[in-house]
């Protein structure tokens, strides 16, 4: 009993890592709300997102209680850079495009975007979006287009909105189906993963 729940454990680990779109990520920029933060996380690892970046200059990160958040960001790295131009240095070490969600009047729909290439969408704080000193060196400015009376979404929803676009363009590219590790990659995050 012992042996094949082990063995199916496993399996799905193998699946998942198997599934995680290591070119995709988020950027979350002094979001100061923990169930936010960790409805991120959630969404992060639903959506086979293994990695989240954390621009955090003015606000403290938040403190995310075990329950909510402990299982997601235990199957999701964490990146952590104490400036802008750390941040986009490794943004453009990766080869992607750095996008800022916003409603300016340069921002285009999500669907206007091509998230198939290699790309890294910055979340902003609840009460002032993303700061200027990042949409100033980004590639191109977001909006999830609305219908309704509200102007916005709860920035961790609209972080799922913006992942389930993604997950969209990838699964119809055939993205899933092509693993975006290495076989070194793979056996050396299989084997952390085994651990926890």
């Amino acid at each position: 009993m012992v042996r094949e729940r082990t063995s199916r454990r496993l399996e799905k680990l193998k699946r998942v890592l198997a599934l995680r779109q290591k070119d995709l990520t988020l950027v979350l920029a002094n979001i100061h709300d923990p169930h936010n933060v960790s409805a991120i996380y959630r969404s992060c690892d639903a959506f086979g997102v293994p990695r989240v970046h954390l621009y955090y200059t003015d606000t403290a990160f938040p403190t995310l209680g075990a329950s909510s958040s402990a299982s997601a960001r235990k199957w999701v790295e964490t990146v952590r850079h104490k400036d802008r131009e750390s941040l986009m240095q490794t943004m453009r070490a990766e080869g992607m495009q750095v996008l800022a969600t916003s409603c300016s009047p340069d921002a285009k729909p999500v669907q206007e975007y091509d998230l198939v290439r290699p790309t890294a969408i910055i979340m902003g704080n609840e009460h002032r979006g993303v700061d200027q000193e990042l949409t100033d060196v980004v590639d191109g400015e977001v909006f999830i287009p609305m219908y309704g009376m509200i102007q916005s979404f709860n920035v961790s929803v609209a972080a799922a909105v913006l992942l389930s676009e993604a997950s969209r363009q990838r699964r119809l590219a055939g993205k899933y189906e092509q693993p975006t590790y290495s076989e070194e990659e793979y056996e050396a995050i299989l084997a952390r993963w085994v651990e926890k």
